[in-house]
């Protein structure tokens, strides 16, 4: 099998240049293969469409705006010497991406937007407008990888060289349309190469600090950024036994496994739980929508927070179809996480169900399972249910 898709001759290939240090480098590793490279700045968040008060989260020490990130992509265009141009997909994705967004939060999910994002908008609107615009091929700044089996045809994703950096699991819903249009350079390096080259050729981001928020929400205090957009609606905070402990906000601000923000430490040290422990902190098990009451436990590895299998809806398969079931694979249900084996114990359509070798930890609704077959991505979908090893509440 070839590493990379192979393109022998030059190419006009449009990067998405975001104005970080990855798809700066993607750019000119590109321009160093003979390729006619442009440069494409996606906005896809209006940063003036925002509450009132919101204004002064734009001075917040690690939110940087579309005009700052824009300026630091057309610093670099101008560096490697390639067109850049503005496109505002931000209509795309308030359509596409954000509503769904909302909808999930408020059904009492814990969506993942940058996944759909990359769906519907890197690879979807970007990868039409370039298109249109003559190009070959697009590229982008992720750590992945693609390549061509040579025995079936098809084109994979495979994980990024650097496996701390890999980005595979946000790029699982790509299909073979989409992936034999799509170069991702720096999946081959490791993170510390792509800084010495930006850092070598002079890049002005070498050193820019790496996204860690949610695309459209940046660095900002998340509840603040959610409480714009779904209503407060408080309710009982109860333990395993039933007993009202406090109150929550609205269950949509919580997510399975949160410890932090619960406002209950202080009942450890009264002994609301008998048995719990004066240090044992709280974990929100589950939400139930119903009665709009937050369940939490205290412990770690509670049986409530533990689950051996899921069923997930939404699935796309990146070779078109699913893989065999029955078969051993192993999974992600979050971005940080190592692999985990697992059976893809069924598939039907759009819905499929994993059984793990080992319990997992807050699988959470709304949250993507993504299956691996080694290095290489098989897809994923949205997980659905998720029974606890201990489901009697």
């Amino acid at each position: 099998m070839s590493a990379t898709p192979k393109h022998p001759k030059k190419q006009r290939i449009v990067v998405g240049l975001s104005g970080g240090v990855d798809s700066a480098v993607t750019a000119y590793l590109l321009q160093q293969q003979g390729h006619e490279v442009v440069g494409i700045f996606m906005k896809n968040w209006e940063d003036d469409d925002r509450a009132p008060d919101a204004g002064a989260l734009e001075t917040d020490p690690g939110y940087c705006t579309s005009k700052e990130d824009f300026i630091d992509a057309a610093a670099v265009a101008d560096v490697l010497g390639i067109e850049i141009e503005h496109v505002n997909f931000a209509a795309d994705y308030k359509d596409r991406v954000f509503a769904e967004f909302l909808r999930e939060y408020q059904a009492g999910r814990t969506p993942n937007p940058d996944i759909l994002c990359n769906a519907e908008i890197k690879f979807k609107a970007f990868l039409d407008h370039a298109m249109r615009l003559g190009a070959d091929c697009i590229a982008t700044g992720h750590y992945a990888r693609v390549r061509q089996n040579q025995a079936s045809a098809l084109f994979e994703l495979l994980k990024g060289l650097d496996a701390s950096k890999d980005q595979s699991y946000f790029l699982h819903r790509l299909n073979q349309a989409q992936l034999s249009k799509t170069l991702f350079p720096v999946g081959e390096l490791h993170k510390t190469e792509v800084r010495r080259i930006a850092d070598e050729i002079g890049l002005p981001n070498a050193k820019k600090k790496d996204s860690t928020g949610i695309c459209f929400i940046g660095e900002r205090p998340f509840r603040e950024f959610l409480n714009r957009y779904i209503a407060k609606e408080p309710g009982p905070i109860k333990n395993p036994k039933g007993h009202t402990i406090g109150q929550h906000v609205g269950l949509s601000f919580y997510t399975l496994g949160q410890r932090q923000g619960l406002g209950i430490g202080g009942l450890k040290a009264r002994g609301a739980q008998k048995g719990g422990g004066e240090h044992t902190p709280w974990f929100v098990a589950r939400k139930d929508m119903l009665t709009n009451t937050l369940w939490v436990v205290q412990g770690h590895e509670h049986p409530w927070l533990l689950s051996q299998s899921l069923s997930a809806a939404d699935a796309s398969w990146v070779a078109g179809s699913a893989p065999t079931s029955h078969t051993a694979f192993a999974a992600k249900t979050r971005y940080r996480q190592s692999d985990s084996a697992c059976a893809l114990q069924s598939s039907h359509g759009a819905l499929f169900s994993l059984g793990f070798d080992k319990a997992q930890w807050a699988v959470t609704p709304g949250q993507s399972a993504v299956l691996y077959d080694g290095d290489v991505c098989l897809g994923g979908g949205v997980i659905d249910q998720v029974p606890a090893l201990d489901a009697v509440m």
